[in-house]
């Protein structure tokens, strides 16, 4: 069997470097995403250490930028002919405003808008997986069932308040994943949307000043079921937690904000010609 490979995003540390380590250890070739070149081969020496016998492999990109996306897709794209999953993990929680260099509030930047861009950039490649086609995990939050969006606040434009930013972000990735699965057919490509659960990161521990699991691979454990497991095969626009689907929002589930969502960051994005 041709061996699986999987970019993680967001992969350095917390919940994304154990969720490259079980992938690994399962027979995946991981790519691990960080922000700079140096962060990523270090976490891939750190990996190394703790599974010497996994295939891993450093690409780089800064999430805050398109221009970091198009970094990131191109080192992927000359690293692999073929892209089994694409593990949209990295996030950020800013308790401050600011303005990504593409003049979005940073927290929509980097949690939704460039992993929309990369999903977009990798497309070819996920299609070209084979076998049961390509997987797109999107790692969303219990979070998004207190988000709602406002397509008329992605600059900040009416105020900044963290936790709102955060939650809106959230939502954007179910909403994204929902409305995904209506325009992929899933024989291509599947996509589903998580909860990791409360585990002690440095999102957590920065965005909300508070502790939770310590058990930071019980965290990745969701991601790797999607990434992995037969049983989902076929199956695209649900949310899980705990390894199983779970219920999500009723909000996030409507295909008119689905929609208005989507056809908004297409035109912020400029993509034309479709998927």
């Amino acid at each position: 069997m041709a061996q699986k490979t999987t970019l993680v995003t967001g992969a350095t540390d917390g919940i994304g470097f154990h969720t490259a380590l079980e992938l690994a250890s399962v027979g995946h070739r991981v790519l691990v995403h960080g922000r700079t070149t140096a962060k990523a081969q270090a976490a891939v020496e750190k990996l190394q250490g703790q599974d010497p016998k996994g295939a891993f492999t450093a690409v780089a990109g800064d999430l805050s930028s398109l221009a970091g996306v198009r970094q990131l897709a191109g080192e992927v794209t000359a690293s692999t002919g073929t892209l089994q999953v694409l593990l949209n993990n990295a996030g950020v929680f800013m308790k401050q405003k600011a303005l990504s260099p593409d003049g979005f509030e940073m927290t929509f930047q980097v949690n939704h808008l460039s992993h929309m861009a990369l999903t977009h950039a990798l497309m070819p490649l996920l299609r070209a997986a084979g076998g049961d086609g390509g997987r797109v995990v999107n790692v969303s939050s219990v979070a998004h069932m207190r988000g709602s969006v406002d397509l008329e606040n992605l600059r900040a434009e009416k105020g900044f308040e963290g936790y709102t930013a955060y939650a809106m972000s959230k939502l954007c990735n179910v909403l994204f994943t929902t409305e995904f699965s209506r325009r992929i057919p899933s024989k291509e490509v599947c996509a589903y949307a998580l909860h990791p659960g409360v585990i002690a990161t440095k999102l957590l521990r920065t965005g909300f000043g508070m502790g939770g699991s310590p058990d930071v691979a019980s965290g990745a454990a969701t991601s790797v079921y999607l990434a992995t497991s037969t049983e989902v095969t076929g199956i695209s626009g649900r949310y899980y937690a705990d390894g199983q689907e779970a219920p999500m929002a009723p909000h996030a589930a409507d295909p008119k904000a689905a929609k208005a969502l989507w056809d908004t960051c297409e035109t912020l994005l400029g993509i034309q010609g479709g998927w």
